[in-house]
């Protein structure tokens, strides 16, 4: 496989075109996803990333290894999604990104997520940037769109016991 590049163009390419987006590019995991959009943020001290406390520790440990703090939000206790309501409560002037998780095959609010982050310009950096953690909801759609087709960016995890496996530990991140 990793020998043969255009292999992994092909997945690459075919992903995207599944997701619906214009790039796809596979990783090694979905957590690798998630520090390399932090890392893309450039965070600096007391920049702030809005994410559900109910996810896996490697969101949470991207921002703060990039040098952001962590801001819990709510979720919907039906849904497990972040609650869009509560997000927008803790938006502040150092807010940079939301960090929506997908959760359990089921899409985040993105519509009320992306108007947030239009609403709340950083206001040097300008609109906050929409994350998503897809790591459990590769081929979620959210009302027409799949998951990773919206957003700056999504990272998908293909872990042996997600919803797609690359038989071990492999991902993606659309943008």
């Amino acid at each position: 496989g990793f020998d043969h590049p255009e292999i992994i163009q092909r997945f690459e390419d075919k992903f995207a075109e599944y997701c619906d987006t214009k790039y796809a590019i596979a990783i090694n995991s979905c957590g690798v996803g998630l520090d390399m959009a932090m890392k893309l943020l450039d965070l600096k001290n007391g920049d702030e990333v809005i994410c559900p406390a109910i996810n896996f520790k490697a969101a949470h440990l991207a921002i703060h290894g990039n040098g952001g703090k962590v801001v819990f939000c709510e979720i919907d206790p039906r849904t497990f999604n972040v609650d869009p309501e509560d997000v927008e409560r803790k938006i502040t002037k150092k807010t940079r990104a939301i960090f929506p998780v997908h959760m359990n095959g089921l899409s985040a609010p993105m519509d009320e997520i992306l108007e947030l982050a239009e609403k709340y310009p950083h206001s040097k950096y300008g609109p906050l940037k929409v994350i998503g953690d897809a790591a459990r909801s590769c081929g979620a759609i959210y009302k027409s769109d799949k998951v990773g087709s919206r957003g700056w960016m999504t990272a998908f995890s293909f872990h042996t016991r997600k919803h797609m496996t690359t038989l071990g530990e492999g991902g993606a991140i659309t943008t």
